[in-house]
């Protein structure tokens, strides 16, 4: 018995020191580091998926580091390209499941989504634009507003963890695919020749 009251004291303990893959993140070996990027610069997502990849044993660039390209350095070395972790959007919504006798909400559904995509240094996709939705139920009561919206934040907090967790799960299982079944994968489109001249019938790329 003291043992299972130990394990239950330790459950909340071990689920808010982060998100931790099985096995360390498998990304292919010449994708490089990766940074993590989004719309909004202070977004908690894109801070809680930069720690969840370090910690998964990822290859993270560090903030602000350039993207690559043609520019040079003033050593006149080339910048390393980076892969990108796009966050494209994030969005809230609460939608309310029950109401009390006087028709007043008290039950409803926090739910989030956010759409995401993660391109090599070349620009092509590694993991395609998807979009990720997780939902969670709580309780207001009416008259605890205080604690109701404090509750909220923990359980928003929460989903955003949830939600890095669950990003990495694709990434992890998207590039495991293209390792060990590369015929599944699509392939990757050619790279326009500007010194080839157009096919007949075809009007040359401007």
């Amino acid at each position: 018995m003291k043992r299972l009251l130990l394990a239950a004291c330790l459950l909340p303990i071990l689920a808010g020191c982060g998100f931790h893959l099985r096995n360390a993140l498998l990304l292919p070996p010449d994708l490089g580091p990766v940074q993590v990027v989004g719309r909004d610069p202070h977004s908690q997502l894109v801070k809680d998926l930069t720690q969840a990849m370090i910690r998964a044993g990822a290859q993270v660039a560090p903030d602000g580091q350039p993207l690559g390209g043609t520019d040079t350095t003033a050593a006149g070395v080339a910048p390393p390209q980076v892969a990108r972790l796009e966050i494209v959007s994030e969005r809230w919504g609460s939608l309310p499941l029950s109401v009390d006798s006087q028709g007043r909400a008290q039950e409803f559904t926090l739910r989030y989504a956010v759409i995401f995509r993660l391109r090599r240094a070349d620009g092509t996709d590694l993991v395609p634009q998807q979009v990720q939705e997780l939902s969670r139920d709580y309780i207001a009561t009416p008259a605890v507003a205080t604690g109701t919206e404090g509750e909220r934040e923990i359980l928003a907090a929460e989903l955003r963890r949830a939600m890095a967790g669950s990003i990495l799960r694709r990434i992890d299982a998207v590039s495991r695919m293209a390792q060990e079944h590369p015929e599944q994968m699509p392939a990757p489109p050619p790279s326009p020749d500007a010194s080839a001249p157009p096919q007949d019938g075809a009007a040359p790329t401007p």
